[in-house]
């Protein structure tokens, strides 16, 4: 299963130079969005999640992350662990709190004053998931760790540690390259 996930990246890795989320500029493009939206790519990346869930003894009241990069890992992961009979509820930061409707930021069936997994597609510098977890501590959410398909380690682990989030990736940019 891993081998094949790798293979799915590595496929959906292009060198070119291109300017990340980040800002950061980059020789080196992994498209997750490519594999996270495949049907077998869905599948493998929510598995290879939740087995990172499971090898880190982390409890999770849910999972979820930041628009765009976990939209797809979470409707993955929600289906998945509802398969294996575990399931566990998703949910999805905005970038900010919506001006109509009911104003949300965090969408999703969070449990109030739960115990949270952030997910990612990448990590780069993880602005992306600190941003998320910030907003998740302030309506009382309890991060208790971040993970990623690929991490492109520059800095995210690093950062995510500072903020008390240990982060875990399934690969890093290494292992693609």
């Amino acid at each position: 299963m891993r081998q094949r996930l790798l293979e799915l990246v590595r496929a959906h890795t292009t060198h070119m130079s291109v300017v990340l989320s980040s800002g950061r500029s980059s020789n080196v493009y992994v498209d997750c969005r490519m594999i996270t939206l495949h049907p077998e790519g869905a599948l493998l990346s929510a598995r290879a999640l939740l087995g990172l869930l499971d090898a880190t003894g982390w409890r999770a009241d849910a999972i979820g992350g930041p628009t765009l990069g976990a939209d797809p890992i979470c409707g993955a992961l929600a289906v998945v662990s509802q398969l294996q009979g575990r399931p566990i509820p998703t949910f999805i930061v905005r970038k900010e709190r919506k001006a109509h409707g009911r104003g949300r930021q965090i969408e999703g069936p969070i449990p109030e004053g739960a115990q949270v997994v952030l997910v990612d597609d990448v990590a780069t510098t993880g602005g992306s998931l600190l941003k998320a977890a910030r907003a998740l501590r302030e309506e009382g959410h309890t991060v208790v760790g971040a993970m990623v398909l690929v991490d492109r380690g520059e800095g995210a682990l690093e950062a995510l540690e500072e903020e008390g989030i240990p982060l875990r990736s399934v690969f890093s940019l290494q292992d693609i390259v």
